[in-house]
């Protein structure tokens, strides 16, 4: 199991690179509740020019199952925004920088394992100065010429268990990242799920209640939810952005019976981005 870590340390830049290659999957926009909406098979291609110093972007669309016509978008950068981190595995997340109830709010999480990426778009809308889940958008990407096959969508009773971990956290002030391990225990009775999160300086416990496609978390201030997606993705959100607290968002993959990632995009009391942290489980 590969870990990222902070020493001897890549660049942002060449944890950017890990992702270089054509990756042939789909994007599949699901509502707030995880029910499928619409799907196009997609084809991303990240190049290195100028010796990796530029990344031209190539983006292919097929015709979506919404009728939606084919298309293809191309990019072309050689500096990252402030709004992005890499893990030295290539996983990565962008998004908003600062929360506002007011306009869209939201982030893209991506995830890699061996020759196949999960990426998962989380996206808010603020309306009445409210800022409700709207949309997420799931994809699922393997290698050109690999044969890497898809999980099955995600159980609960896949997540009972106790899980360690080996978590780094990145700072978007560039303060030097922190490395640490948490235990992760979670059981199940009937449609009742505990589960016990241990870090450093963290001891919290909380129960959901499970139903075929989701688990709600509903003690506390700030009601939460994560969604039982396919390819053994998960999503942990609120449903509505708490003001004056702070909040996280969260994608999970289960990339074998034994072998989950999570990260976690973590704001501020005043909605500022705060941290991004990257979890490697694996089930005792």
């Amino acid at each position: 199991m590969t870990h990222p870590s902070p020493s001897p340390g890549l660049s942002q830049w060449q944890c950017l690179l890990k992702n270089l290659g054509a990756w042939e999957g789909s994007f599949t926009r699901l509502s707030p509740a995880g029910a499928e909406v619409s799907s196009v098979p997609t084809v991303v291609t990240l190049e290195g020019l100028n010796q990796n110093q530029t990344i031209r972007q190539t983006l292919e669309f097929g015709e979506s199952t919404a009728g939606d016509p084919p298309t293809t978008k191309v990019l072309e950068y050689s500096s990252l925004n402030r709004s992005t981190l890499f893990f030295e595995t290539g996983a990565f997340s962008q998004g908003s920088l600062q929360f506002s109830p007011f306009g869209d709010f939201g982030a893209e999480f991506g995830l890699i394992a061996g020759n196949r990426r999960m990426r998962l778009v989380e996206l808010f809308h603020g309306e009445n100065g409210e800022s409700r889940l709207s949309s997420l958008t799931l994809i699922r990407e393997t290698l050109r010429g690999s044969s890497a096959a898809e999980r099955p969508p995600l159980t609960a009773e896949q997540l009972v268990g106790t899980w360690h971990g080996r978590a780094v956290t990145l700072y978007p002030d560039w303060r030097s990242p922190e490395t640490y391990s948490t235990t992760l225990s979670v059981s199940l009775d009937g449609t009742q799920l505990q589960q016990h999160l241990a870090a450093p300086g963290l001891s919290l416990s909380t129960t959901g209640s499970v139903t075929p496609t989701a688990i709600h978390f509903t003690q506390g201030s700030t009601p939460l939810q994560l969604l039982l997606l396919p390819d053994g993705a998960s999503a942990n959100t609120p449903l509505l952005v708490p003001k004056g607290q702070p909040f996280f968002l969260e994608a999970g993959w289960l990339i074998s019976p034994t072998q989950r990632q999570r990260m976690i995009r973590r704001y501020d009391a005043q909605g500022g981005w705060e941290s991004l942290t990257l979890v490697e489980e694996e089930k005792a």
